[in-house]
């Protein structure tokens, strides 16, 4: 099986159900919807596509909601686009007006307050650059330093300055509430500044009655990386949007950025998503560059819990080749990596509670004993997820009895989750976990598994037991 599971972002290229559900047998782990394009009618019947593949074929696939958050976006153009030259002056205005060569709308009405002479504005992902040459009343007048082509609603950064807008508007409560009601696992909060703005949602989300829904931390801007360590404790989990991270900073920094942002995750066991353009000429080509490739198997190297297609799913030519060509480099990545090396030579910052330390022994003895998996028998998935943090030799496998935490799950580096009935006592835990594994086919008779429960049963947080045991054979008590 694949430790390091696989977001693919859903969209046009996507609208069949035969190719969504071509998506879900053939490898993806969770189904991202970006709420930056598309309407809610459109979003929703893919989500329903999810669902009846899920119904049809067993794998219990995540949605992810991705919104579009305080993102600044130009306007339209006359035409649909317009080409800046080099050194020509360009404005951007607080006005609605119909863009040109020489102004544009922007969305961000009070942008004129944040910049100031000699501020950078970089336009579609870096592709055009410019420098603020003067604040006209509500007008921002830049010189082009790199031109070319400009098309309708493109995103603008300001690197390195501190834009005064909220984390949501009116159009992403509307995006949550859309989430709550169509239950959503994960909601990925887009341009994430501190912890204050994860809180901000997760507020939002509750009052909408959406608690159970998990949070991603989009990491986007210099500042969200000056501010993981308390980004990390407030969100689930975050995503290294590798795009907008190397328009905001130097595109030299951003691999090492990558690698500390995963070491983080990695010590702190929560989940990390690395993603933007990481099979991007497949949106155009059927086949990756060596570099492309070599991109994703050094972010499994690193330790990365997933791996994410964008346009290479949502409305490229080669959806369903991306999928598999991810699980190819995927799998030969795992198959080079020794995890119990790994394993032996990784040092967590992590306080050794039972649970911690249950956890650790768990991995420890299913490598000692070369383990076909671990089995854990977990209310709200922590087990699962501290056992991921370790990352052990082996699958693995949390049985729980909530179908949502089961979907949630499917995101955590190496685990498989599955659904089990209530247990009446610790022995029935225990069997429990064993007998929903092998009705998954997630273990097979004779496997020697290593077991991790706790008791009083269904109190979070109280793992406290671990037993070797082979399954299929009495469990003694």
């Amino acid at each position: 099986m694949r430790m390091t599971k696989i977001v693919c972002t859903l969209g046009p290229a996507v609208n069949d159900y035969s190719l969504i559900r071509r998506l879900v047998l053939d490898g993806m782990a969770v189904a991202r919807l970006n709420f930056s394009h598309g309407t809610h009618a459109e979003h929703g019947a893919r989500a329903d596509m999810v669902r009846r593949a899920r119904a049809e074929t067993g794998r219990h696939v995540p949605l992810l909601l991705d919104t579009k958050g305080p993102e600044i976006r130009t306007g339209c153009f006359r035409g649909g686009s317009q080409c800046l030259e080099n050194e020509q002056l360009f404005t951007f205005t607080a006005d609605e007006v119909l863009g040109d060569d020489t102004v544009v709308t922007v969305s961000h009405k009070s942008l004129y307050n944040d910049v100031y002479p000699g501020a950078k504005l970089s336009v579609d992902d870096g592709q055009i650059s410019m420098v603020v040459e003067e604040i006209r009343g509500k007008d921002i007048v830049c010189r082009v330093l790199n031109g070319g082509q400009i098309s309708d609603r493109k995103g603008v950064n300001v690197p390195g300055v501190m834009v005064n807008v909220p984390i949501m508007d009116k159009n992403d409560l509307d995006d949550l509430r859309f989430a709550v009601e169509n239950d959503f696992d994960y909601v990925a909060i887009s341009f994430v500044r501190n912890a204050a703005d994860v809180c901000e949602v997760r507020r939002a989300l509750s009052d909408m009655g959406g608690e159970g829904i998990k949070l991603i931390a989009k990491i986007e801007a210099a500042r969200s990386v000056d501010s993981i360590d308390e980004i990390l404790e407030a969100a689930d989990g975050i995503m290294i949007a590798r795009g907008d991270l190397g328009v905001e900073l130097p595109l030299e920094t951003v691999p090492i950025v990558q690698k500390n942002l995963i070491q983080k995750c990695y010590e702190s066991g929560k989940p990390v998503i690395t993603a933007t353009q990481m099979l991007d000429s497949m949106i155009r080509n059927p086949r990756p560059t060596r570099a492309e490739v070599n991109d994703v198997a050094n972010a499994i190297f690193d330790g990365t819990s997933a791996v994410m297609l964008s346009g290479e799913t949502a409305a490229g030519k080669y959806p369903l080749e991306s999928l598999q060509m991810m699980v190819r480099i995927v799998e030969a990545a795992e198959a080079s990596i020794d995890y119990k090396a790994l394993f032996r030579n990784r040092h967590a910052n992590t306080a050794f509670d039972v649970t911690n330390a249950i956890s650790h022994a768990s991995c420890t003895t299913a490598m000692d004993l070369d383990a076909a998996a671990i089995v854990t028998v977990t209310k709200r998935g922590t087990t699962a997820q501290r056992i991921s943090a370790f990352r052990p030799h082996c699958p693995i496998i949390a049985a729980t009895t909530s179908e949502r935490v089961m979907r949630q799950l499917w995101l955590n580096w190496g685990v498989l989750p599955c659904l089990s009935e209530e247990a009446s006592s610790a022995e029935n835990l225990l069997e429990i976990g064993v007998q929903t594994a092998l009705k998954a086919h997630f273990i097979k008779s004779g496997d020697l598994v290593v077991i991790t429960a706790g008791v009083p049963i269904g109190v979070s947080g109280t793992t406290n037991m671990l037993k070797v045991h082979i399954a299929g054979a009495p469990l003694l008590k």
